[in-house]
């Protein structure tokens, strides 16, 4: 067989990938290259010197790696004239690695190389048995408690140049799913048997940005995340015990935060999620309280009882937090208030079926519920505890869809 045209050449060496059976993600598509002497590879890092009369380079698109948004692999297929195989290297975990099942050459099937693609990572192995009990470890971890860890990849030409900019909610939205897709390898590999597309580098460099909003796009849709935490002020951001309020007035001019309360809302505008103030009193208060501790501006949005003209837990309180954000009661499943008042936050919450969360913190309320419409969903002592508990409770919010109201 001489060599002929480049996709052709390409299409009849491609690599045979085999995949973990529990593998969850397909390779998308396969970005050939083909060198006759040496290069810079377009795609990767590498260098590609032939070691015969070509090599055809294969850039290996995913849509997901278990830890990430986007991920590209390679392999170099090094052919002489004929078109026979002589050397096959891939991509190992930002490495390169010669694939020798034996006296140096790759295992063959139909004159195309064999490379065994690790589970999750989709790093490249000349045969399973090269893969030692540390790797195993190493991988099983990866495709478990850390699956999701890095969100959306960043360190790829494309999000370096602007191509896509993920948000802190796209991060977010990134490693829920992929913690939803956590596995365990089974070490067994069943050879990729559907349809993979085959396109010259150039075509598919300039397809992937596009895969990644569409990727990000589908994660923004779903219901399966929170859509928006509400949050009460009194007790629950601030101190009640040290709020000054101006003479003759229910104004407050000041207080001190709870220990923990600024950080914590901080750290969940950074995630991207959607917070609502939603709380009793006079507009000015919360504007003093909250802008002197530069916590105003993270809320997306403001309810106070003062412009609604009801307080909690009337449920004009909640449907006006609702229509702030742009959704409607249907979605009451799918946020979360968190107050220090049985009441009012929990009753009110709850009522609506919206997961209410009791903020233990402060002494000044009871903690007692007075009936069953007064119980929250959860309870926590500090504000600390808030973004560990929303994480549990968005990875787990695709399995119970909504709840019915209480009132």
């Amino acid at each position: 067989m001489k060599l002929d045209g480049a996709h052709d050449l390409a299409a009849r060496l491609a690599p045979q990938l085999m995949l973990d059976a529990s593998e969850p993600y397909r390779p998308v598509a396969y970005g050939y290259t083909v060198f006759r002497t040496a290069g810079q590879s377009p795609s990767s890092k590498f260098l590609v010197e032939p070691v015969a009369a070509v090599t055809v380079e294969y850039a290996i698109y995913y849509d997901w790696d278990i830890g990430h948004l986007y991920d590209l692999e390679h392999v170099w297929v090094h052919a002489d004239e004929e078109g026979r195989v002589v050397r096959v290297e891939a991509s190992a975990h930002g490495g390169r690695r010669v694939m020798d099942a034996g006296n140096g050459q790759a295992e063959l099937r139909d004159g195309r190389p064999v490379v065994y693609v690790e589970a999750g990572k989709h790093a490249h192995w000349a045969t399973p048995e090269l893969m030692g009990e540390g790797d195993r470890q190493k991988l099983a971890i990866a495709c478990g408690p850390a699956a999701g860890i890095e969100g959306v990849h960043l360190g790829n030409p494309f999000a370096q140049r602007g191509d896509y900019r993920p948000s802190g909610a796209d991060h977010r939205l990134a490693r829920l799913k992929m913690r939803r897709d956590a596995f365990v390898p089974s070490h067994r590999y069943l050879a990729l048997t559907e349809p993979v597309q085959l396109m010259p580098w150039a075509e598919l460099e300039a397809s992937i940005p596009e895969r990644v909003e569409h990727e990000l796009a589908r994660l923004r849709g779903a219901n399966g995340h929170l859509r928006a935490v509400f949050l009460d002020c009194g007790d629950t951001l601030v101190d009640e015990r040290t709020e000054v309020k101006a003479p003759g007035t229910e104004v407050v001019l000041q207080g001190d935060l709870i220990p923990g309360a600024g950080e914590m809302m901080r750290a969940l505008k950074a995630a991207g999620y959607c917070l609502v103030l939603v709380a009793d009193g006079p507009r000015q208060s919360f504007v003093n309280l909250l802008g002197r501790h530069q916590l105003w501006d993270l809320f997306d949005a403001h309810v106070i009882s003062e412009d609604i003209g009801a307080l909690k837990p009337d449920a004009r309180m909640f449907e006006a937090a609702f229509s702030a954000i742009g959704i409607d009661r249907s979605e009451a499943w799918r946020c979360v208030m968190v107050g220090n008042n049985l009441s009012r936050d929990i009753k009110g919450a709850n009522a609506l079926g919206i997961t209410s969360v009791f903020m233990a913190w402060s002494s000044l309320r009871t903690h007692e519920p007075a009936d069953s419409s007064e119980h929250p969903d959860y309870k926590i002592g500090s504000p600390e505890e808030l973004p560990a508990l929303l994480e549990q409770l968005e990875s787990l919010l695709h399995y119970r869809g909504p709840a019915p109201f209480r009132g």
